[in-house]
Order: structure tokens, then C-alpha cells, then sequence
């Protein structure tokens, strides 16, 4: 299913590993693969000129899941990378770190605003964060 790797399984499956440590560790490597396809495409944002910087500097790319464990369908912590300046919108080099608990849709009405699309709910959220 994935030729770069040495992973045959579906990723679906692999993310309900009911706690076989063989099938956490092909989740393991497939995520750290998916990861490095990330990491490849910043890279190629970042050394492609747009305008005055780059095309990371006028783009965002959200990067995660709507899960956080698969195995127990759990949604929180969520782990979300947040990437490039949407043309001077996003400051970069930060961790953020918000309540437990907290809705996706909360991040993505937050991205909207960023873009200049007013947006005070999305899907489920609860509020707009301090992106």
C-alpha cells in the first residue's frame, strides 16, 4: 500500500493495532513516513519564490488528524502542525498549547479568520482561537 516503505497494511487498520506491539510499531513507521512526505513539501513551499518571500510565506497547511488514537477512537490531545505565514497572518516558531478538550472547528474558524474569511463559528466550534 505504501512502495516507499516496507508497510503493506492499510492505514486504517494499522491505527486500530488493539495493542499489538507489531502493529504500533508499522503505525509508527508509516506516520513517521507520512511525517517525512511533510517535511518534503515544506521544504519545496519554503524554496519556491512567490511575491517578495516564499510560497510557505503566503501559504498555510494544516497537517494532522481528527484523532488522536485510533485504537480507542480518542480525540484529545490532538496533535496539529500549523505551517507557513499565510501572507503575514501566522507567526512562526511557536508551540501552542490549548485547553483539553478543545474542538478542531475551533482551529479552523481561527485559520478562516487568518485568511481574511469572517467566520465567528465553524462545524462544532466553541470559539475562535489565538492563533
Amino acid at each position: 500500500m505504501y512502495p516507499e516503505t516496507p508497510i503493506r497494511d492499510p492505514f486504517h487498520n494499522l491505527s486500530h493495532h488493539s495493542g499489538v506491539q507489531a502493529n504500533k510499531d508499522k503505525f509508527a513507521l508509516l506516520n513517521r513516513y507520512h511525517v517525512s512526505m511533510l517535511a518534503y513539501f515544506l521544504d519545496k513551499l519554503k524554496k519556491t519564490p512567490d511575491g517578495e518571500g516564499s510560497l510557505l510565506d503566503n501559504s498555510v497547511v494544516l497537517y494532522g488528524s481528527g484523532i488522536s488514537d485510533g485504537n480507542q477512537h480518542d480525540h484529545d490531545p490532538l496533535p496539529i502542525v500549523l505551517a507557513g505565514g499565510a501572507a503575514g497572518q501566522l507567526k512562526g516558531g511557536r508551540h501552542l498549547a490549548f485547553e483539553r478538550k478543545t474542538t478542531i472547528a475551533n482551529l479552523h474558524a481561527a485559520v478562516l479568520n487568518k485568511l481574511g474569511v469572517p467566520a465567528e463559528k465553524f462545524g462544532d466550534s466553541t470559539g475562535i482561537l489565538e492563533i
